[in-house]
């Protein structure tokens, strides 16, 4: 098929990063989906909570970038399952703090495990120093480095 314009999607940053997170993310999206039902957002509260202990809804939005929208639909979801609690906070009633129930810890343990062993695997890909760079540019883009 002959080209109209010179634009070089395959690459384009933002277009190579998008397609490296969907490729590398599939086996991962497996396992939660697969073991738990769960979707992106809610092993990513999972985690949130696992990681850091109780913490508010706004706290993991802001933290992991997520809309609130999205954070308040995995924090139903996640609690339908039972794998966490919400407690109101007895100085603001508009407030809740969310923490993993013992169910909650055990999911949050089993995928810990194996989000390790798929980080290892892929990090296998490239020499230690390219893995290590890896990380630093893509921690930059982030804006978390």
């Amino acid at each position: 098929m002959a080209r109209k314009d010179d634009f070089d999607l395959q690459n384009f940053l933002p277009y190579l990063l998008n397609q490296a997170a969907e490729e590398s993310s599939l086996a991962f999206q497996q396992v939660y989906k697969g073991r738990y039902g769960m979707l992106r957002t809610e092993w990513r509260v999972l985690f949130h909570l696992g990681i850091y202990g109780e913490m508010t809804a706004k706290d993991i939005g802001a933290r992991a970038r997520i809309h609130k929208t999205k954070v308040s639909r995995a924090v139903s979801k996640l609690e339908q399952r039972r794998f966490l609690t919400r407690n109101r906070d007895e100085n603001d009633r508009r407030v809740e703090h969310l923490d993993l129930t013992a169910a909650g810890r055990a999911a949050y343990r089993d995928l810990h495990s194996v989000a390790d062993t798929y980080d290892q695997k892929l990090s296998a890909l490239f020499p230690v120093a390219e893995a290590k760079m890896l990380r630093f540019m893509l921690r930059r883009l982030a804006g978390i480095e």
